[in-house]
């Protein structure tokens, strides 16, 4: 599953003229992989060690392509780092307020929250973006110990 996401995601970038360095396929196959909506400073890491010439602004960079490719969305809350998730599906966000984790669920009943939004404003709605806010498993375990 996971391989064949990224041969798509390349296949995707090279039809878009964009060359397959072997830090952009690292890049890349981590954002796959971890699921787990890294900022560029925690790719960076992850990857420094097979990589040591490669700095924290190449990665921003290939990320900035891989947002105008379509294939990263931004996500930005406020005061603190981007986070970048690879966009396979419309899916939400569930974040725990005290760690930070962010977890994707699809709920499909929110799935014309788009063309109500339209019909009920009179808008011409681009896109959404919906987040559910709450305290994971284990830190609510962390707190049962505590």
């Amino acid at each position: 599953m996971t391989n064949g996401r990224i041969r798509e995601a390349i296949k995707t970038l090279r039809q878009s003229g964009v060359r397959i360095t072997p830090q952009r396929h690292a890049i890349l196959e981590y954002l796959i992989v971890s699921m787990s909506h890294p900022t560029a400073d925690e790719i960076y890491k992850a990857l420094e060690s097979r990589f040591p010439n490669m700095s924290v602004a190449t990665v921003y960079n290939n990320l900035r392509v891989f947002k105008k490719v379509g294939l990263v969305k931004e996500l930005t809350y406020g005061d603190s780092s981007s986070r970048f998730d690879f966009a396979t599906s419309d899916h939400y966000h569930i974040i725990c307020e005290s760690c930070g984790k962010i977890v994707d669920f699809h709920y499909p009943g929110l799935d014309e929250v788009e063309t109500v939004a339209e019909h009920v404003t009179g808008f011409s709605v681009n896109h959404h973006r919906m987040e559910v806010y709450g305290t994971c498993p284990d830190c609510q375990e962390k707190a049962v110990k505590n």
